[in-house]
């Protein structure tokens, strides 16, 4: 039973932590960069919002009430991380506090349910024909928080290390980790098989 759990667990995290699908992982680098450690509740915020976006639709396409072509998933999840690291770009040399939540918390859940629509192919595999699906999700879906907070700390400690003992000031570290992913998404934009 707790085997049972734990390798759901662990095949959630390895989902995400996977270096071959890392769309995931520049997603939530972008969503992070522009915090530290004082900010970890408006971050905590801003994961949840995602893992609720995601969870809320791998339940909906694990249960058949929703469908999505998966070429138009693949091809719409880096112009998140892309919409994403282009809003950090433009709002770099601003404090996050003075950004509105509103709209930042809104795209992030939107967000979310977009990146859970690419997990539900592979849930679906995974879960196969199943009768406790429900069940297998949500130990799934832990394992895919557990990767994300992990990936979220490593950013906000990396970041800390360049702003206090490198000095980077906060808007060029914002500005080169979303340049940096900017020009890791565009080759993936261009070759989606929508596009091709």
């Amino acid at each position: 039973m707790l085997e049972n759990f734990w390798f759901n667990v662990q095949y959630g995290m390895n989902h995400v932590l996977d270096i071959n699908g890392y769309d995931h992982i520049l997603f939530l680098m972008v969503l992070t960069v522009p915090y530290v450690f004082n900010d970890w509740k408006r971050v905590l915020i801003l994961v949840t919002t995602f893992t609720l976006g995601h969870t809320l639709s791998l339940i909906l396409a694990a249960y058949g009430v929703v469908s999505v072509n998966g070429e138009l998933v693949e091809f719409l999840i880096p112009i998140t991380i892309l919409v994403t690291a282009i809003y950090n770009v433009f709002t770099a040399s601003k404090k996050p506090k003075s950004n509105k939540m509103g709209l930042l918390f809104f795209a992030t859940l939107f967000f979310g349910l977009v990146h859970g629509l690419g997990f539900a192919r592979e849930f679906k595999m995974f879960a196969g024909q199943s009768e406790g699906k429900l069940k297998l999700l949500l130990e799934f879906a832990l394992g895919i928080e557990l990767a994300q907070v992990i990936i979220v700390f490593v950013v906000l400690f990396i970041g800390f290390i360049c702003q206090t003992v490198f000095r980077f000031s906060r808007r060029d570290w914002v500005m080169v980790i979303s340049s940096i992913v900017i020009g890791l998404v565009i080759p993936m934009i261009m070759g989606s098989d929508l596009l091709n």
